[in-house]
């Protein structure tokens, strides 16, 4: 069974040279390489990862496509866009032609007099994936991929509002958005990262309070839109149990329901070749 994990970062260490421009707290003191993080996927028994460039290094994008490039069949890129920057819609026609680029993560909040309207535009017509966090803005998010029938959206951590590690949203809190995410479902265009769920819970492995919650979003969206995933560096358990949690633990998945969740789903949503 192929295992692809959705969200990771790596980065290098600010420098004079290459500062970061906002005073954040990385997920580790020390720099975490492409050579760290294959070490640790050769550990646990992941095959792929999606580097997603961490927001304390910026708007770029360098380091993640160094290390696709040097690795092209264990890594692959979601880049980030300054989307205020001058010539940014020029950027995103040639968005994929970048080498180890596989597609784009948005943090901006969404506007609701559609004064956005032209970025779902561009990238639905250039044919980007786009993976973004949740505002508290699922009503517009709903509007956003309703209207833009061609763009395939995927949403952070299972839809959780962004913040929600920092400000400690767990257990049952962590998911007292899905009433409101649920009915999203019926926009076959939109998927979710099941990314980061073992630091949204206050037990220890295999986190079976949170499994009931896993239950309602797969009836939802099923194992085709549902893609796991880590967010690695912070992680409260090891990487092989952040596996295991759903290969062993979760009794109701079928072996189908695995291979689609645990790799296939995101590879196929998001256009990178199957090995």
């Amino acid at each position: 069974m192929l295992i692809a994990d959705s969200q990771v970062h790596i980065w290098a260490a600010s420098t004079p040279e290459r500062p970061w421009p906002k005073s954040i707290t990385p997920h580790r003191p020390v720099p975490f390489s492409a050579e760290d993080l294959s070490r640790e996927m050769e550990t646990a028994g992941v095959h792929r990862a999606i580097i997603v460039p961490p927001t304390w290094e910026g708007l770029r994008n360098d380091v993640a496509l160094a290390a696709a490039q040097r690795y092209p069949d264990r890594f692959a890129v979601m880049g980030r866009l300054d989307v205020n920057a001058p010539g940014a819609r020029e950027q995103i026609t040639n968005w994929l032609k970048q080498p180890g680029m596989l597609g784009m993560r948005l943090t901006i909040k969404l506007r609701d007099d559609f004064s956005d309207d032209w970025i779902w535009d561009e990238v639905e017509a250039a044919g980007i994936p786009v993976m973004m966090v949740n505002h508290s803005q699922l009503n517009l998010i709903d509007r956003v991929v309703e209207r833009h029938p061609g763009l395939k959206l995927t949403l952070d951590h299972l839809g959780i509002p962004q913040g929600g590690f920092r400000r400690g949203m767990k257990d049952d809190g962590a998911f007292a958005h899905l009433d409101e995410l649920l009915p999203l479902a019926k926009r076959p265009n939109l998927a979710l990262k099941a990314s980061a769920l073992p630091g949204y819970s206050t037990e220890g492995y295999p986190y079976r309070n949170l499994h009931p919650h896993l239950r309602r979003i797969y009836d939802a969206f099923g194992p085709k839109r549902m893609f796991w995933g880590t967010d690695l560096t912070k992680l409260p358990c090891t990487y092989r149990q952040a596996v295991t949690v759903f290969t062993e633990e979760i009794p109701w998945l079928t072996s189908a329901d695995k291979e689609w969740i645990m790799g296939r789903g995101l590879c196929e949503w998001h256009g990178w070749k199957l090995p």
